[in-house]
């Protein structure tokens, strides 16, 4: 596993969100100081190391890729602040710190979402590339944050609380909620790497295939893991009836689940080789991890 790469991947991010982000001493301090809690508290940084893995597999400059790795972080940081507020999840614990509502108030919260919103499109559009690729850049992660993905996703979510949908529509449900945006940032590295229709189409199979996976390992977590490794309270799921794969299917076939994902990334990578030793290496991460 290229643990030495992925760091490296990490670094260049977060010095990119750095960047980015207001000054915390200035006006309005109160803002900018959330908005740094949101994004600079840790985190797997799972989306920007696919944006920076699936750009290199196709030959993108890692330069080109600092800004949409960014970007990404950031719409991915302000669905988490949205997604712990009393009207949603109403959590109080994020990557083992206060969340964002808790830290702050309730308010600051629903302004440092929208504002790291924004800074993500800003951030994409100053990318350093091609006119056209930087549209679809735009485009990209604007559909994978909206209605066709992760706020529709979290819509369907809402609905089904309390409810018991069939495999095929929860299926549906975290395709838009989690996998969207996961497909998103392999998208994205790869336009910025010039891929053609028929590489973009293999990845967004391999990005499909892990999107499902990271969300079936998040339900067996909710269920199985600890709130001090989680770094977020466990049982969640269980205490608001959420709709999850193993309060629907159990957990010995979220399982066998898990491991039909993780043959079906195998299989979608398998045309590129060891270029796609990263990418990989994040599929089996999303797979084995315990937060």
């Amino acid at each position: 596993m290229p643990d030495p790469l992925f760091q490296h991947w990490r670094v260049r991010v977060d010095a990119a969100l750095t960047r980015a982000l207001p000054d915390p001493t200035t006006s309005p301090q109160r803002l900018h100081a959330a908005m740094q809690h949101a994004v600079l508290l840790g985190g797997k940084r799972m989306r920007p190391l696919l944006v920076y893995a699936s750009g290199a597999l196709c030959g993108a400059n890692e330069t080109a890729l600092d800004a949409p790795a960014a970007a990404v972080e950031l719409i991915h940081a302000y669905s988490l602040v949205h997604d712990d507020l009393p009207a949603m999840d109403d959590d109080a614990l994020r990557r083992g710190q206060p969340t964002v509502h808790v830290a702050f108030d309730e308010a600051t919260a629903i302004l440092a979402g929208d504002a790291l919103q924004s800074l993500a499109f800003e951030v994409a559009a100053q990318a350093p590339v091609a006119d056209g690729i930087r549209v679809e850049l735009l485009r990209t992660l604007a559909q994978a944050s909206g209605v066709a993905g992760m706020c529709g996703g979290q819509a369907l979510d809402i609905d089904a609380t309390g409810t018991r949908l069939g495999v095929e529509a929860l299926e549906r449900l975290h395709a838009l909620k989690t996998g969207a945006l996961i497909r998103a940032s392999v998208r994205m590295g790869a336009l910025c790497g010039g891929a053609d229709a028929d590489r973009l189409q293999a990845l967004d199979r391999y990005a499909a295939a892990l999107g499902l996976a990271f969300q079936v390992r998040d339900d067996i977590l909710d269920v199985e893991g600890d709130s001090a490794t989680l770094g977020k309270t466990a049982g969640k799921d269980v205490a608001q009836d959420k709709a999850t794969f193993p309060a629907l299917i159990g957990l010995d076939a979220s399982r066998l689940r898990l491991q039909e994902l993780a043959d079906a990334m195998r299989t979608a990578l398998a045309p590129f080789g060891d270029r796609a030793d990263a990418l990989a290496a994040l599929g089996r991460m999303a797979i084995e991890r315990d937060r």
